[in-house]
């Protein structure tokens, strides 16, 4: 049995401060990306420092000491994860944006760091440039195998660029595209495992050092990506390529190779909805269906231990699953849940080599998440860290999935958040759709919801037609193509919450982030007498403009593919129905967005004001579309308060 001191009721407290509550709310997670050590003592984890700070901290779940080793400003680069490879070296992710000067794009680049756990002998673990390097070296590489942890050494994929014009020597890089390498990461010596190849977009180790499998891209003579890739395996002790399958619009998903049942798991479609199949590379390719489902998509497979062993899957239908197929681990995750009955969404974070130390997170809808030590042998379970160490004692709002019905009869899927100790009568409401458009909400924690509910506002997330993990009918080709299903389903939810009385139909507002941020102008442009405010962040404002922001990069054709041609284009462009929004507009932006170029929110502010519209511009500099700043994010919550406060009230 598991025994666990765990707390999780929230203390009602005193009415908080607007920018107290855009403080608290806005805060970056304490813990993101943790990597349990391989004697199950320490956890290498980030956090955040001030602003866009981020900082990699270890943590020693027995003394409790901590120690910074390293940080990035996010100006430009920012730490994205850290990983042991042995209990003294360390690798980082550094990844960040630049500008080309020439065209204006926003370039991303990727570096990979060693150094020790005391921050020093830091080595780029990516091949090194020359002047005369043939094309841009974006990324370093990845990580494909972190190996036994034994010698410091990984197994890394790495971009090679072979040089040109260069004369006068023999001694020149040829070398193109690419390879893997078994990599030494306190010397940085590299084995070649797998030469360089031209078109290689991705490899797959089976989690004991053999690369097993290899994606190639298909591109076309101008670079510009196809959609199409060709998988290739190995069979066991072989050094031959043999073809696995062909992708059309990334339609089959390799997850992971099993080693000791030497198969593949991965996604591919079964009646319009991704299911997981597992496939034998001993050279029959024997395929075998191991799960799916009738609403949604099946979406990963839980993954345990040295050799990384395929233990589950996982899919979100109301609330995340996880099956799993090994019966002790069925069995460990029943026992935890009854140890953690308020925090049911539990998942196995990390796990020492031989699975005697694990570390567990939990949480739920009004807990944003815990960590807990697991050590099998004491059968002892500890509290760790808290993820929002700030929201801690206070009371959160509950989130309830619900099922609204479309105008044609369809039935939306979606979450209603309500305000902690309020009726659900009347209230004032925010409709709150999600980002993607090919993504969804699942239930859990939403720290943007959250502050909406605290602020005393009912919040509805509508799973709307062009949503993903749902199956191919309900995606419908996506929410730009056909934004007027989309954008009819988030009004037809809007709507409901008038007609079930939660909402008083006055005081409806609509907030909204990338995709989410396009629905809420051309809701307020489709609608303009349903909300009294619309919250625009990072949003798409133009869709042509939007295939254009891509031509000089290789998805430029799949994004033209994405968005077509035809009157839906500027039909479906918010700037260009500025005449019809009624109600005040608050753009919020990163002016270092790559995703959504910032000019989409200044010319939709310019075209406002020209109308004679309510607009109001929040710029925040040196920040991308994802806004990873605790002050600027409080910022934006602030300015987002004030709004809603003066339209809609509390």
């Amino acid at each position: 049995m598991l025994f666990a001191s765990v707390s999780v009721a929230g203390i009602c407290a005193e009415a908080q401060t607007l920018e107290q509550d855009a403080a608290a709310f806005g805060a970056r997670e304490a813990v993101a990306a943790p990597d349990l050590s391989a004697d199950g003592s320490t956890v290498l984890y980030l956090t955040p420092g001030p602003g866009a700070k981020t900082v990699a901290v270890t943590s020693n779940l027995v003394s409790g000491k901590s120690a910074t080793i390293v940080s990035s400003d996010g100006n430009p680069e920012s730490l994205g994860a850290c990983h042991f490879v042995s209990p003294t070296r360390i690798v980082c992710n550094f990844g960040g944006l630049v500008e080309n000067t020439t065209t204006g794009d926003l370039i991303g680049f990727n570096r990979l760091v060693a150094l020790n756990t005391d921050g020093g002998d830091a080595k780029l673990l990516g091949r090194s440039e020359s002047v005369w390097d043939s094309r841009l070296r974006q990324n370093d590489g990845y990580i494909i195998d972190w190996l036994d942890g034994t010698d410091n050494s990984v197994l890394m994929s790495r971009d090679y660029v072979a040089e040109q014009g260069k004369i006068g020597t023999n001694i020149v890089q040829k070398k193109d595209g690419l390879g893997v390498d078994r990599l030494d990461t306190l010397t940085v010596r590299g084995k070649p495992v797998e030469s360089p190849r031209d078109g290689a977009g991705m490899y797959m180790s089976d989690g004991r050092g053999n690369v097993r499998l290899m994606a190639i891209v298909g591109a076309r003579d101008s670079g510009m990506l196809t959609g199409r890739v060709k998988y290739f395996y190995r069979t066991p002790h072989s050094r031959d390529w043999k073809p696995l399958a062909e992708s059309e619009d990334y339609d089959l998903q390799p997850l992971a190779i099993d080693a000791a049942s030497n198969q593949l798991y991965m996604l591919k479609k079964k009646e319009g909805r991704d299911a997981l199949y597992t496939v034998k590379l001993d050279g029959s390719l024997a395929t075998s269906l191991v799960a799916e489902n009738a609403r949604v998509d099946i979406d990963d497979v839980v993954r345990f231990g040295g050799g990384q062993r395929v233990i589950g899957y996982t899919f979100a239908e109301e609330k995340r699953k996880t099956v799993y197929f090994d019966p002790e681990f069925r069995g460990l995750a029943s026992s935890l849940s009854k140890a953690l009955p308020h925090l049911p969404l539990v998942e196995f974070v990390d796990a020492s080599p031989d699975g005697q130390k694990l570390l567990v997170f939990a949480g739920s809808d009004n807990d944003p998440g815990r960590y807990y030590l697991f050590d099998r042998t004491a059968k002892s379970l500890n509290e760790a860290m808290l993820a929002r160490p700030g929201l801690e004692g206070r009371t959160l709002a509950t989130v309830k999935p619900v099922t609204i019905p479309a105008a044609d009869g369809a039935s939306i899927p979606a979450y209603l958040t309500l305000p902690p100790g309020k009726e659900a009568k009347n209230l004032p409401a925010v409709v709150l759709p999600h980002g993607g458009p090919s993504a969804r909400d699942e239930w859990g924690f939403d720290w943007l919801a959250q502050f909406l509910a605290a602020r005393g506002y009912a919040v509805l997330q509508p799973q709307y037609r062009g949503s993903a993990g749902f199956g191919d009918a309900w995606l419908n080709e996506n929410g730009y193509r056909n934004w007027r299903t989309s954008i009819g389903d988030i009004t037809s939810s809007a709507r409901w919450l008038s007609s079930q009385g939660i909402a008083d139909p006055g005081k409806l507002a609509i907030v909204g982030w990338s995709y989410g941020g396009y629905a809420a102008l051309q809701s307020a442009a489709t609608e303009p007498s349903l909300y009294k405010a619309a919250v625009a962040i990072a949003p798409v404002t133009d869709l042509a403009q939007l295939k254009l922001d891509s031509r000089n990069f290789t998805n430029s054709r799949l994004r033209d593919r994405q968005i077509g041609s035809g009157p839906h284009v500027a039909e479906g462009s918010p700037i260009k129905n500025v005449t019809a929004i009624q109600a005040p507009v608050l753009l919020v932006h990163g002016d270092m967005d790559a995703n959504v170029r910032y000019a989409h929110s200044q010319r939709m502010d310019s075209a406002l004001r020209a109308a004679g519209k309510s607009s109001e511009l929040l710029s925040l500099k040196g920040l991308d579309h994802h806004l990873d700043d605790g002050t600027a994010r409080a910022q934006m919550l602030t300015r987002i308060g004030l709004l809603l406060d003066r339209t809609i009230g509390k």
